[in-house]
């Protein structure tokens, strides 16, 4: 594993209705929900370490701190980016910044920790 300070990952989405508060059942309004933003910063992270990652590794989020500060109407593009700030073991930390055309839109801070992909998916359907 060779996830290092100072890698990056961006991802962008455009906003359907689909992805509104009314919708998701997190408020009563049209607009980007923050379930949804909360989601696309997660990929950010993701796409952040992909690269260094082993084929039988992945990560999960473990800890999340997010502000939303700007609401997104349907139809506008977000786009989510997050670097890596700390690496400490297996747990890796990420500043978060979302956007949307006219500026940000949510900002935070995200843990995710490296797992074995088969050892977590066994011991998560262990539960059943």
């Amino acid at each position: 594993m060779d996830i290092t300070v100072g890698m990056k990952g961006q991802v962008t989405s455009l906003v359907e209705k689909e992805d509104t508060a009314a919708t998701v059942g997190s408020g009563s309004l049209l607009v980007y929900a923050t379930p949804c933003m909360v989601a696309l910063m997660e990929g950010a992270a993701c796409e952040a370490i992909a690269p260094a990652l082993p084929e039988d590794k992945t990560s999960v989020g473990i800890q999340l701190s997010i502000d939303h500060v700007s609401a997104t109407p349907v139809g506008m593009e977000v786009r989510a980016e997050a670097e890596v700030t700390e690496v400490d073991g297996k747990i890796v930390t990420f500043k978060l910044t979302a956007y949307d055309e006219a500026g940000v839109i949510g900002e935070g801070t995200h843990k995710r920790c490296v797992v074995s992909s088969q050892r977590f998916l066994d011991k998560t359907y262990a539960k059943l």
